[in-house]
């Protein structure tokens, strides 16, 4: 029985594949938005409202540093309200967060906003995977979880689009506008999550007050993992273009077709990799695979000095690495986690991709343009080392779960 059920046993069946569609066209709304911000906000913050570099720096790590703190507590919450009222509340406090940047031009309400973005998408993705593990059976999440993250990445490619064209004009009056848009997305994903059915916890029961994630050891060790392996996600959009200006002749167009690699590949395949993921045995070698491929894929980027090509070899190893990775920790996070936990234990595992987006790109940055080809090899050792240390993780968390349902 899932942690959080529907009214009535009926409504559940009736509702599960309206639930879906309407989960996969909020998400669509507000990574519309999301592409069209992580385009083009630094370039606002930096010429428009004039902070430097290093201000931008600290405002955005700071922000998802509260964030990270913040999840596991609002995903508690979305536990003991239910996950959609949470939800819609987090998606209308990013909507004000992200129409506040449009007004701000100082430091000290950069900050501010930075921190309230930050807390409100953490604890929105947390509740969201509660929404989901309430509405969709267990066999089922991966493969839900799959489809939602290929429509992410569709409406991240749109957003992209619209950041690019307000990049061209690079006005004032096209930055406000793309913030509008931001902030519309979310206002929509709002209404559209509160179209779905109340979810309640199971019984009518409410769940402990305790944390009980914060005390945890081994789904903290397979977070941990997960958080090594997320260190990919600043490959593209940060390291490889540092790489490609000092260290190849590649041209600059390279840059938008691994782009356009990673999403494509993302849109066309993450369902197809997910589906062979129904267990955590399952799981745990998706994820020793991707580490491999991670490996794979680190090696032929170090080779790019020598033809552009392997940029896109690279890419593809990348994002196949990042789908295996994908399918298997989405299974992980909630096969672990208890059914009347699941809002803090999937914020808690959700501090894996804060962690990797606050330090991938200077930890990367300093292995890597400053290795050169064993910065690469030894990236690429930690991908597999991680990917290996999966299964032994997730076994001692089975048998220690085991081992709390036996004493209570």
């Amino acid at each position: 029985m899932t942690a959080l059920t529907l009214a009535a046993p009926a409504a559940a069946a009736g509702h599960r594949g309206a639930g879906r569609r309407l989960l996969a066209q909020a998400q669509f709304a507000n990574s519309v938005g999301d592409g069209a911000y992580l385009v083009a906000s630094a370039f606002y913050f930096a010429k428009v409202v004039g902070l430097p570099p290093a201000q931008i720096g600290i405002g955005l790590t700071a922000g998802w540093a509260v964030g990270m703190v913040a999840g596991v507590p609002l995903g508690h919450l979305a536990d003991r309200r239910g996950p959609r009222g949470v939800a819609v509340t987090l998606a209308v406090a990013t909507a004000v967060a992200v129409a506040s940047f449009a007004l701000i031009r100082s430091f000290v309400p950069f900050l501010l906003v930075t921190c309230l973005y930050g807390i409100a998408q953490t604890g929105l993705s947390a509740a969201r995977q509660a929404l989901l593990a309430g509405l969709v059976p267990p066999a089922e999440r991966t493969s839900a979880r799959a489809m939602l993250q290929a429509t992410l990445n569709g409406g991240l490619a749109a957003g992209a689009g619209l950041g690019g064209i307000a990049l061209w004009l690079d006005t004032p009056a096209a930055y406000t506008a793309l913030f509008a848009i931001d902030a519309a997305g979310f206002l929509v994903a709002a209404a559209l999550l509160l179209r779905l059915p109340a979810l309640r916890p199971a019984g009518g029961a409410v769940p402990s007050g305790k944390l009980t994630v914060l005390r945890d050891r081994p789904y903290a060790l397979v977070t941990l993992i997960n958080a090594v392996l997320l260190f990919y996600m600043p490959l593209l959009s940060v390291i490889v273009p540092l790489w490609i200006a000092g260290r190849t002749s590649a041209p600059s167009w390279v840059v938008a077709a691994l782009l356009l690699v990673n999403t494509g590949s993302v849109l066309a395949f993450q369902v197809r990799v997910a589906r062979r993921v129904r267990t955590l045995r399952e799981a745990s070698a998706s994820v020793r695979r991707a580490g491999l491929m991670m490996l794979a894929a680190c090696a032929v980027f170090a080779l790019s000095p020598y033809g552009w090509p392997y940029l896109l070899l690279g890419a593809a190893l990348l994002v196949w690495g990042e789908m295996l990775l994908a399918a298997g920790a989405w299974e992980i996070s909630f096969g672990l986690a208890p059914d009347d936990r699941q809002g803090q234990y999937q914020g808690f595992f959700g501090t894996g991709t804060a962690v990797a987006r606050m330090l991938g790109p200077v930890a990367l940055t300093a292995l890597v343009l400053g290795g050169g080809t064993l910065g690469w090899l030894a990236l690429g050792a930690m991908f597999a080392a991680a990917g290996a240390a999966m299964a032994p993780a997730v076994r001692w968390a089975r048998r220690s779960a085991s081992r709390s349902a036996e004493r209570a």
